[in-house]
This record gives structure tokens, sequence and C-alpha cells, in this order.
């Protein structure tokens, strides 16, 4: 669905599709998985990196990862024996800097 300002005042949600949004916003409701989205905004990374980076565990990282993948925000590449995280595709990158211009434009 694509939603154009011409077409945001007749969007009705079907109760799944309501469902699905406020589970987007539950899973994106997380400080470390915000941080988490923003560090994959340079590009791929693998767990030690996201970590290193977010400023939590390995472990840490693998248990938001399954919640990212869940809601398709992130996928993962496996190579050798690392995994390798990115945003799933650009409509991730722009929800994401929609939400951070809406929290600088205040």
């Amino acid at each position: 669905m694509d939603i154009t300002p011409k077409t945001r005042n007749t969007i009705q949600l079907s109760n799944l599709q309501a469902q699905r949004v406020a589970e987007l916003f539950s899973v994106l409701g997380d400080t470390s998985r915000v941080k988490i989205i923003a560090a994959l905004l340079n590009g791929p990374m693998n767990v030690q990196s996201l970590a290193d980076a977010v400023g939590i565990t390995p472990s840490a990282i693998s248990h938001h990862m399954r919640s990212l993948r869940q809601m398709q925000l992130v996928r993962s590449l496996k190579q050798g024996r690392q995994v390798f995280y990115s945003l799933d595709d650009e409509h991730v990158e722009e929800l994401f800097l929609r939400g951070m211009d809406h929290v600088l434009h205040g």
C-alpha cells in the first residue's frame, strides 16, 4: 500500500494490519533496538561489532536480532562462523530517519 498525502485521510486498517503496525512500534520501543538500527545505517555489521557499537553483550544483540528479524527490520547473512546483519530494506531506513526528524524537530 502506497501512502500519499492524497490517500492518508482514507486509510482504513483491518484488525490484523493494526496489530502488525502496533507490533512494529512495540519492537522499536526499545532503546537497544533503536541503537542497533542506527548502527546498521552505516552498513552490515557482525554481532561483536554491533555489541561494541551499542554497548551491550553479544548475547543481548542476538536476543534483540530475533525480534528485529521477525518484524522484517533486519536481515542476516551467514559468512563462515559469523553472522552479518543489515537493514532489511530502504523502508526501515526511511522509518528510522523520519522518527529522528520528528524527535529533533521539537
